[in-house]
């Protein structure tokens, strides 16, 4: 061994001891999507609106058979979802960073499962609650896959990851109004078929509920038995479950110039309120605010009658509607255009019935409706850029979702009980509830000039 002797010129660490931060690995090729495991995570996507949307078409009729008003209880109906889900996703979100994704995803859809077989044998509004409540407050498998797919992806591939995301948004709420619609009340649409059937006569929702609980059931065996784990869990809870071996996870990591690997720990709940995390999110929280109120509007208003100023649809032609504008919304991906749209049909149809004319009215709704979607595959990326380290991915999409079912809490409420009021009195034409609508695509737009031209970087 021989010895140097150092001086003023000599570096202290040879070049071969170490690698300067600046000098990241150039990636100069696109990463390949692992398809093998990001199929499955699109499929549980598409799993998700199903369950949310499934009741769309006959909530109205379940709300008017029980009894209630059916513009504020539909509301009350949708909400209740994101608000059990906003008082523990984000816990979700924090244990999916320290146990793994899949033990918490595999959580989610048996509660999904258990909620909608319920809410498929209710037959009181409490009990319709109670179901509501339950898939809400087990359910944290949105942001856990927002998370998975972060940790599957690289700065490559990772905005062809989030471009897939609508389509399989959008599947799932083509599939689920069509469940709804076509599978509700079986024994009178299908006599022939059903009608020998004592259980679907008793509880007429059971069948679609039943169905997507069913579905639920298989996804449950696809995520235990195909799904890899997509993070070095910190405890031993998942080891102890079987689901994680210990050995290096079979999916494709982030390289190290994105950091997914690295070994810093999770944030504390303070540090992750950075001014991006919050930009982000009420970029997210905008976004959602006026998806939701749409959503929760629209249903109502093809079921009022006409001359109250909706459609009077039932509950297979209102199914058909919102699955054509899933279709829509996944092979295309101006919200003032779709909100100006609720008068204008209202209008044609007070005018002329249910003629042609009123159905490319609601045509043209849909298709502004989905030009507007596109937003939300962008501000995904947004979240993901903004956290803190990528040991907290999973934290921060938990506060984000959290915020976000607030808002998808308070706004079916909000917007149905406009809805009703704006009818009722005759405010502004009967027209106040689309301009209080507009005006929140305004603050939206505000908030989205708040976002950087590019994301984010560690």
């Amino acid at each position: 061994m021989t010895l140097e002797i150092a001086d003023e010129e000599t570096p202290l660490l040879h070049a071969n001891d170490y690698v300067e931060p600046q000098q990241k690995p150039v990636i100069t090729g696109k990463t390949p999507l692992p398809w093998s495991q990001f199929s499955i995570i699109l499929s549980l996507q598409v799993l998700e609106p199903m369950t949310s949307q499934v009741i769309s078409p006959f909530a109205p009729q379940l709300i008017r058979s029980i009894g209630l008003s059916v513009a504020i209880y539909v509301g009350v109906l949708q909400s209740l979802f994101f608000a059990t889900e906003a008082l523990t996703t984000f816990h979700w979100s924090r244990l999916s960073d320290r146990v793994g994704r899949k033990p918490i995803l595999l959580i989610g859809l048996t509660g999904i499962s258990i909620s909608m077989f319920s809410f498929g044998l209710s037959r009181t509004f409490w009990s319709v609650v109670l179901s509501r409540c339950l898939c809400g407050a087990l359910n944290g498998n949105v942001v856990v896959m927002k998370s998975m797919i972060a940790d599957i992806t690289d700065s490559t591939n990772m905005s062809q990851a989030y471009a897939y995301i609508p389509f399989a948004w959008q599947a799932g709420i083509a599939l689920g109004p069509l469940i709804g619609g076509l599978l509700a009340s079986p024994t009178v649409q299908y006599p022939e078929l059903f009608g020998r059937f004592k259980l679907l006569k008793t509880y007429p929702y059971f069948l679609p509920c039943g169905v997507i609980g069913t579905l639920a059931l298989v996804w449950w065996c696809v995520t235990f038995f195909f799904l890899s784990e997509s993070t070095q869990p910190s405890t031993s809870f998942a080891r102890i479950l079987g689901l994680y071996k210990g050995e290096r996870s079979t999916l494709r990591t982030m390289p190290s110039d994105s950091g997914l690997r690295s070994k810093t720990k999770p944030l504390p709940f303070r540090d992750l309120l950075v001014t991006r995390v919050v930009i982000a999110t009420c970029a997210y929280a905008a976004t959602a605010l006026i998806e939701i109120s749409f959503r929760a509007v629209q249903p109502v208003f093809y079921a009022t009658p006409i001359e109250m100023g909706g459609l009077g649809l039932d509950a297979p032609a209102i199914g058909i509607i919102l699955a054509m504008l899933g279709i829509l919304n996944g092979v295309l991906q101006f919200c003032f255009p779709m909100l100006a749209l609720f008068p204008a049909i209202s209008f044609a149809a007070k005018a002329q019935g249910l003629s042609y004319f009123v159905y490319l009215l609601v045509g043209l709704q849909l298709l502004a409706f989905v030009i507007s979607y596109s937003a939300f595959g962008v501000v995904f990326m947004y979240i993901n850029a903004s956290a803190p380290n990528r040991a907290s991915i999973g934290a921060t999409n938990g506060l984000a979702q959290t915020v976000v079912s607030v808002i998808r809490a308070v706004g079916p409420a909000v917007a149905n009980s406009a809805y009703s009021l704006s009818i009722e009195k005759q405010l502004l034409g009967g027209n106040m509830v689309y301009w209080l609508m507009a005006g929140m695509v305004c603050i939206a737009i505000g908030v989205g000039s708040a976002l950087p031209k590019r994301l984010w970087c560690e």
